[in-house]
């Protein structure tokens, strides 16, 4: 498929154009890795060397020494800006700045490896005021995410977005379990404790031939925003949605609203919170099980162990990573909200972030702060 060069992609991720209306009118690509066993050099030095333009080299980490050299014997000066760019456009990606006369001993000094591009010219010098990648609040950071792959490239995307290499390693997988629905006209109020409740009961009530208007009679509520959005997906609008995201604040939540009948829709290893609160004010309280989280083969086990954030959005995914990685994490501990701190607790982890909001937004701003620290 078409594409765009890496000599002109790398160069604008890094904040560096190869061509300024005033510093560069041309640019040039040229190989930076010849054939080793020509028998002389195709390159014309003396010619680069008197370009009146960008020079950007490809492969030429190694040949760095040689090509500085050859630039400089053939008239460049040795103040002259070097960019070198490292996996650009990447998570990973970094930039060297250097000039020709020292690019080949710091290159050496800082480790920078293949694939790499470098660019020798004026417009270098322009990378402290045009470079944006590698500033994103992330950059340079790997993060694990470990929630179950549908829910989990949601959260991944906006990792990446804002720099993070993120380590893909989903602990649990949710599979329905077999109930069938109670005849609903008899509940004043439904309550979805997660995303994957709202997607089930939707896919039970298709199943049965009904829609929205079988909830019409009752009150609904949803556990926290991502529950709520995931119920609007399907044309319900919750009612009742909480300002903190866990069992506690729907019982707060709720506590004006008369309830006579309710209906929990929640997955197999949800908290008691909910439903004891309701018997304990008098209301008649069934709880409808319609999935459970099971554990996945954790992919990758050692990168998702050494990532500087590993986080952890619900109980299942900590006790299924924990079991399936064969570690303990080595960088921080990232928790979605305080069931699942209680969980890493129990398990003689301590949390070094808590979300709060207990969201998938809230972690995301709660790494952000951290890593800003």
């Amino acid at each position: 498929m078409p594409g765009i060069t890496a000599g002109v992609a790398a160069p604008a991720y890094a904040g560096v154009p190869v061509t300024h209306r005033e510093l560069a009118s041309g640019v040039a690509f040229v190989t930076g890795h010849e054939n080793p066993e020509k028998p002389e050099t195709a390159l014309d030095w003396p010619a680069l060397a008197a370009f009146p333009g960008t020079l950007v080299f490809y492969m030429g980490v190694r040949a760095l020494p040689r090509i500085a050299s050859q630039l400089v014997a053939g008239g460049r000066s040795t103040e002259e800006p070097v960019a070198v760019v490292e996996q650009g456009t990447l998570p990973g990606q970094r930039t060297l700045l250097a000039t020709l006369g020292t690019v080949a001993e710091r290159a050496t000094a800082e480790g920078i490896r293949a694939p790499a591009i470098t660019l020798v010219g004026p417009v270098a010098g322009l990378r402290e005021q045009l470079a944006w990648l590698e500033r994103r609040p992330l950059s340079g950071r790997s993060v694990t995410v470990t929630r179950a792959r549908p829910q989990a490239s949601a959260l991944a995307g906006r990792l990446r977005e804002l720099g993070a290499t993120v380590v893909e390693a989903p602990a649990i997988r949710v599979e329905p379990v077999a109930a069938s629905l109670p005849a609903l006209e008899g509940f004043d109020l439904v309550c979805v404790t997660s995303p994957n409740g709202a997607h089930e009961l939707w896919a039970r009530l298709e199943a049965a031939g009904l829609d929205a208007r079988a909830l019409a009679g009752a009150r609904l509520a949803a556990i926290g925003p991502g529950t709520a959005r995931a119920l609007l997906e399907h044309g319900l609008r919750a009612d009742v949605v909480p300002a903190r995201a866990v069992a506690e604040g729907l019982v707060e939540a709720l506590a004006d609203v008369p309830v006579r009948r309710a209906l929990l829709v929640r997955g197999r290893e949800g908290r008691d919170v909910l439903p004891e609160a309701l018997r304990s004010r008098g209301a008649e309280v069934e709880v409808l099980v319609l999935y459970e989280t099971v554990a996945e083969p954790i992919a990758e086990a050692e990168r998702a162990l050494a990532a500087d954030y590993v986080t952890f959005t619900s109980a299942s995914t900590v006790r299924y990573f924990l079991d399936g990685a064969g570690g303990t994490p080595s960088g921080r501990i990232v928790s979605i909200g305080p069931a699942t701190s209680a969980a890493l607790r129990e398990a003689g982890v301590e949390p070094d972030l808590e979300a709060d909001p207990h969201t998938p937004d809230g972690l995301v701003a709660a790494l952000v702060a951290d890593a800003a620290r």
